[in-house]
């Protein structure tokens, strides 16, 4: 099962997509301004176009687990995805992934899209029988 990752950010969407076997997550190049039209046109291609059988968005919850008020734009943003994509749309805990890719920091993938493979492997790992079924 191929799965995308995104961390949304109201300036842009990290992005990251596993291989067919569900075992690796590779960084793609990041969306700009994905709540605009234009942006959110390019996430839902970004889905159809790689084949995705499921997007993971990950939920930018405050450290102590509540929402905060970007926590509510990310959620709003992918009940949007999920109404115009042909896919499950999972909200997953994406709380520390940001910091964790700033530590394996890259010059060929942007900090967003390594948070957003953060978030998909720690997602993978956790569901690997499903992805493998």
């Amino acid at each position: 099962m191929r799965v995308l990752a995104l961390d949304y950010g109201s300036a842009r969407c990290g992005c990251a997509l596993s291989d067919p076997t569900g075992t690796l997550a590779t960084p793609i190049e990041a969306v700009e301004r994905p709540a605009t039209r234009k942006g959110f046109a390019r996430v839902v291609d970004l889905v159809r176009d790689r084949e995705a059988e499921r997007v993971i968005v990950g939920l930018p919850l405050g450290l102590s687990g509540a929402d905060t008020d970007q926590t509510r734009e990310a959620r709003a943003w992918a009940d949007r995805l999920s109404a115009a994509v042909r896919v499950p749309v999972e909200l997953y805990d994406g709380r520390f992934t940001t910091a964790i890719a700033a530590r394996a920091g890259s010059d060929r993938t942007s900090e967003d899209s390594r948070a957003a493979a953060v978030l998909l492997e720690d997602w993978l790992a956790r569901h690997a029988r499903e992805v493998a079924g």
